[in-house]
């Protein structure tokens, strides 16, 4: 755990926290003018889907385009949160119209919210109360694949095995 909240490690392919280049990061948002600047460098076909994200240790948004990895987003660093955002114009200012914790690098517990709540909050955005989409990642006991479960249905897609109810992804944890 950090100071703030539970911090997720990388536990993607390899090759893929190999490839993370220092300095390659998302563009770090700590406020509207920031994220204002950043938005507006955005063309159409970008702002059409959603973005990566990733909430640093220091509780700063980083975004990045939609088919960047997460670990690259984060320069291959820890983080609080990870997943996918989508932005909305509303009565002249940008809002969070979609958001999800979808992160198979970090995988990161629906419980990451309050970190992005905050640092969204700290951007000075409009956003939804939680993940309007919720993923549910579990590392199974047995033969130690990661799953997404889904409806409610705890028992791993690769071996059969039961998931335990709380998170448990990364090992080290």
């Amino acid at each position: 755990m950090s100071a703030r909240g539970r911090s997720y490690r990388y536990v993607g392919p390899v090759e893929l926290k190999d490839a993370v280049r220092p300095g390659s990061g998302g563009c770090r948002i700590s406020s509207k003018a920031e994220f204002g600047d950043w938005i507006a460098g955005r063309s159409a076909a970008e702002l059409a889907e959603p973005f990566t994200f990733v909430v640093g240790t220091d509780g700063a948004l980083r975004l990045a385009p939609r088919r960047s990895e997460h670990v690259a987003c984060a320069d291959g660093d820890v983080v609080l949160s990870a997943g996918e955002i989508g932005f909305v114009r509303e009565a002249d200012q940008w809002a969070v119209n979609e958001i999800s914790n979808q992160s198979t690098g970090y995988c990161p517990d629906i419980g990451s919210w309050s970190e992005v709540a905050r640092a969204l909050d700290d951007v000075g955005l409009e956003r939804p109360s939680g993940f309007t989409h919720e993923v549910v990642f579990r590392r199974c006991p047995d033969c130690q694949e990661h799953n997404i479960v889904r409806e409610d249905d705890f028992v791993c897609v690769f071996c059969g095995s039961d998931l335990p109810e709380t998170w448990n992804v990364d090992p080290a944890v």
